[in-house]
């Protein structure tokens, strides 16, 4: 695919990242959460990473289909009896009138430890989206995305010189962000190529800063 694209969220606090940055970890899953009509028994199970966006998927997939989705985030410490009869529930149509059913979980279906066999096969015949990892051009997107949302302006340069010295996780961009953030602060200064490396530095250690 080509560049990654955006999704707008309406947010605003400082430190939240306001839009969804689209990009091959995800792109196939967002399709997906457009279309609920679709999934098997009308049903999915909705994993990623850290800090990956799920949550933040889940509630712009409700907001796209309203009523006729119900999303449980967490699922996977929901009481298992209780979570069995709402998938049951949607077979039904006792959900929402022509309604589907979007679990959030940590952990994928292999790691998801199900103790009651009934829910188990329920969940594993249920639509698996997993968010996966970011490339190198999600990574970029991700790092701009999640300053714009602490109001952190990086000037031009920043991503392309970022991106090839740290780790390619969601969590560890957001982590790396708010180091650049903090330490702007803390030093009053804007967030040019010294802070970038102290940043850097504080998360990876010296041997990071002597790759610079």
């Amino acid at each position: 695919m080509g560049e990654p694209s955006q999704i707008a969220l309406p947010l605003s606090a400082r430190g939240t990242v306001q839009r969804i940055v689209v990009g091959e970890a995800n792109a196939a899953v967002i399709e997906a959460l457009q279309q609920p009509e679709r999934w098997p028994f009308h049903v999915a199970v909705l994993t990623g990473p850290e800090r990956s966006g799920k949550s933040l998927l889940a509630r712009w997939a409700a907001g796209l289909h309203g009523d006729a989705l119900e999303v449980i985030d967490d699922a996977q410490g929901m009481d298992e009896t209780a979570l069995f009869h709402r998938w049951n529930a949607v077979q039904q149509g006792g959900t929402r009138e022509g309604g589907a059913l979007l679990l959030v979980a940590d952990a994928g279906s292999e790691g998801w430890q199900i103790r009651l066999p009934d829910l188990a096969s329920r969940i594993g015949g249920s639509l698996q989206l997993a968010i996966g990892a970011p490339d190198d051009a999600m990574a970029g997107e991700l790092i701009m995305a999640h300053a714009e949302g602490r109001g952190l302006s990086l000037p031009e340069g920043a991503a392309d010189y970022l991106v090839p010295r740290t780790v390619r996780s969601f969590a560890a961009i957001e982590a790396l962000v708010a180091t650049i953030d903090r330490i702007s602060l803390e030093r009053q200064t804007p967030a040019t190529m010294s802070v970038w490396r102290a940043a850097l530095e504080a998360l990876h250690g010296p041997e990071q800063q002597r790759l610079l």
